[in-house]
C-alpha cells in the first residue's frame, strides 16, 4: 500500500453537486469545512474545489459539466463520509443553527464514539464523531 508524505491524506471522498457551490457554502457554514481552493469554468461551474476538515479533505465539483469522473458518477446513489471533529455537540449546534437536516442527533455509540448524522442539500449522508481508528503504518 502506497502513502504519501508530508502529511497529506491518502483518502479523499470525492462528491459531485449540481449546486457545488451551495454545497461548498454549507459544508463551510453548516459543518466546519475550510475552503482550500476553489477552480471555476468559464461559466461560472465548480472545476474542482477542495474543502479541509481536520487532517482530511474532500474534493467537490459541479455535476453535468462533462470528463470521465463526471460520467463514471453519473446516476449513481449518494455518498456517505465519516468525519472526525473533536466536539460532536458543539458541532451538531453549528449544523442546526445553519438549517441542516440532521438525521441522527449526538448520540454515544456501543463502540465509544459520539457521533451524528446529517444530509446535506443533495442527498449526502456525513456523519460526524469521535471514532477515530488507529491505522497500522
Amino acid at each position: 500500500m502506497t502513502g504519501t508524505s508530508g502529511g497529506r491524506p491518502s483518502i479523499y471522498p470525492t462528491l459531485l453537486y449540481a449546486d457545488a457551490k451551495a454545497a461548498i457554502r454549507q459544508l463551510t457554514e453548516a459543518f466546519g469545512f475550510t475552503e482550500l481552493s476553489v477552480y471555476e469554468g468559464e461559466d461560472g461551474s465548480v472545476m474542482h474545489a477542495e474543502l479541509t476538515q481536520g487532517n482530511g479533505a474532500v474534493m467537490v465539483g459541479t455535476k453535468g459539466r462533462g470528463g470521465v469522473f463526471d460520467a463514471a458518477m453519473k446516476g449513481s446513489g449518494s455518498t456517505g463520509v465519516y468525519v472526525v471533529v473533536d466536539d460532536v455537540d458543539a458541532h451538531h449546534r453549528r449544523a442546526v443553527d445553519h438549517g441542516a437536516e440532521v438525521l441522527m442527533p449526538p448520540t454515544d455509540q456501543d463502540y465509544g464514539s459520539r457521533d451524528y448524522m446529517a444530509r446535506d442539500l443533495e442527498g449526502n449522508v456525513w456523519s460526524f464523531g469521535t471514532y477515530a481508528p488507529e491505522i497500522a503504518a
